[in-house]
């Protein structure tokens, strides 16, 4: 029988992935892709448990824990933070988001749009703001679920709120607060886009969509455009990747291929026993070390693309 060893249901304290099965972050993957319920999952974790744990206290092992999430506090003096709501015509009306910029801005400064993963804007993601702001940029996280009501405060709640939004009309939404975050007086004129998993799937599909409207961008562990769409890609790319996330890798070949092709700067990292969803640090698949090395590159990319 698989178990889980006895470190990973201690009472208390950040998890590591490697205190799990890797078939079993793979099979929670599928949950987190919707590709099973949550029901279907911890009658899935059946076998995994050990004397006194049951599957829906794995689920609980494995879920986002936000309080981790927490680099940057809202009320931190470096930042100012606001909420916004952007006209959306072409999208589903409207889009809410998070905008927050340095707190002793002066002039006009580069822009970074970050797209949140297929749960909307939580904590994480706002946190993820948040440091690019104390990094020296405007950075504005939009809320893809705005038109259900936004982020409900819980994931799994979420879950079903993001099915039920229209993708095409999302996709509209996003264009909108890209458009809407460059032009604003404080920008530079200089956009970059974040994302990370549907988020890194956006960030490529902005690229695809804006041409050199997009100055530069990352997409973490995101689904790859069709490799006939490569050809409209002018930003600089540095795509991100955890080695066993072999779902998503799949696609990274042709895109690499597909961007050499059409002549566009860019870069893909794998990063070695790294899971998918390894830069998000509120649950057990964060990878510390992934993490810190694809923002510092992240960072860099954007630093090289955007102040120029």
């Amino acid at each position: 029988m698989n178990q889980i060893t006895p470190i990973a249901v201690r009472a208390a304290g950040r998890r590591k992935a490697s205190e799990f099965p890797q078939e079993l972050l793979n099979i929670f993957d599928g949950y987190v892709h919707g590709r099973m319920s949550r029901r279907d999952f911890i009658d899935v974790c059946r076998k995994y448990t050990v004397a006194g744990v049951t599957g829906a206290a794995l689920f609980e092992l494995l879920k986002p824990n936000y309080a981790w999430a927490i680099q940057v506090p809202a009320d931190d003096k470096r930042i100012k933070g606001e909420r916004v709501e952007i006209p959306s015509p072409q999208g589903n009306g409207s889009i809410k988001g998070y905008l927050v910029k340095p707190a002793n801005a002066t002039g006009k400064l580069p822009v970074v749009l970050v797209v949140h993963e297929n749960r909307g804007l939580n904590p994480y993601i706002e946190d993820v703001a948040r440091r690019l702001a104390t990094a020296n940029f405007i950075a504005l996280a939009p809320d893809g679920l705005t038109s259900v009501g936004g982020y409900p405060g819980d994931d799994e709640k979420g879950a079903v709120a993001f099915g039920q939004v229209d993708r095409a009309k999302m996709t509209e939404d996003f264009v909108a607060a890209a458009q809407w975050l460059k032009a604003r007086p404080d920008s530079s004129g200089k956009l970059g886009a974040v994302g990370f998993c549907f988020g890194g799937g956006v960030v490529n599909t902005l690229a695809v969509r804006l041409g050199d409207g997009l100055a530069a961008g990352v997409p973490f562990y995101g689904a790859q455009p069709k490799p006939e769409d490569v050809a409209k890609i002018k930003a600089p790319i540095n795509a991100q990747y955890g080695a066993l996330d072999e779902r998503i890798n799949a696609g990274w070949p042709a895109f690499d291929e597909a961007l050499k092709e059409a002549g566009v700067a860019h870069e893909g990292h794998i990063y070695a026993g790294a899971n998918h969803g390894f830069h998000n640090d509120t649950t057990p698949r964060y990878d510390e070390k992934a993490a810190k090395e694809a923002w510092d590159r992240t960072l860099a990319w954007f630093n090289k693309y955007l102040r120029a």
